[in-house]
């Protein structure tokens, strides 16, 4: 495991703590389209998806009014809901000794306008070498995220690790041989984590430090 490079980290749900406000805008953007209401759980289930095809998923709608839904959800989240979105607890300072010694990426389902938000809001975007969006690749759990970020650093899969919170994740970096860990405070369960065989799922954030010093 010293071949350990470079780090990808998901967003929502990994470092950010922001389900919450995902669901209930998903809720108002359904409310708006005159779509039924979908429960909680079930938009938890899409969130790290891209946008277009986590909603065709949960509405079961087509591309049209999948687009609908989207305008009225983009809206309510920047607008509207006034939800605030906070890292979780000791993630920056988790970046920043993680940063001193490994490059660090993210792969998110964020659109790149809304990275950017959350990154000038947490204040941490100098912490990150690259970012991928879901304006710049095809949506989870497709590994083209990570075979762009891939490409981008000149490194192979075993160079590097993806830390996420869903299934999606799990996948993406499963499907290209990528080392795999998954954290259990997000969106999905430790037992959907499971499935795709991560080398740790963690319960608190403080605990990459000390896998990466112990060469995972």
């Amino acid at each position: 495991m010293r071949q350990i490079s470079h780090i990808i980290f998901d967003w929502d749900g990994t470092l950010m703590d922001s389900a919450e406000k995902i669901i209930t805008c998903m809720q108002a953007a359904a409310i708006a389209s005159k779509l039924p209401i979908p429960k909680a759980e079930d938009v938890k289930s899409i969130i790290g998806i891209s946008l277009i095809p986590a909603i065709k998923m949960l509405f079961e709608v087509d591309s049209k009014t999948a687009e609908i839904v989207r305008a009225h959800y983009k809206q309510i989240f920047v607008t509207e809901d006034q939800t605030p979105c906070f890292m979780f607890p000791d993630a920056k300072e988790v970046l920043e000794c993680l940063s001193a010694t490994y490059t660090l990426g993210i792969a998110t389902g964020k659109a790149r306008r809304g990275l950017k938000r959350a990154l000038n809001q947490s204040q941490c975007e100098h912490l990150f070498n690259a970012s991928i969006t879901a304006d710049d690749a095809e949506s989870k759990p497709s590994s083209d995220m990570l075979v762009k970020l891939l490409a981008h650093w000149q490194i192979k899969p075993e160079n590097a690790v993806m830390i996420g919170d869903t299934k999606y994740d799990m996948q993406m970096a499963e499907n290209i041989g990528m080392h795999r860990i998954g954290v259990s405070f997000g969106a999905h369960s430790r037992s959907q984590l499971l499935d795709h065989n991560p080398l740790h799922i963690i319960d608190d954030l403080t605990r990459l430090p000390e896998i990466f010093d112990a060469n995972i």
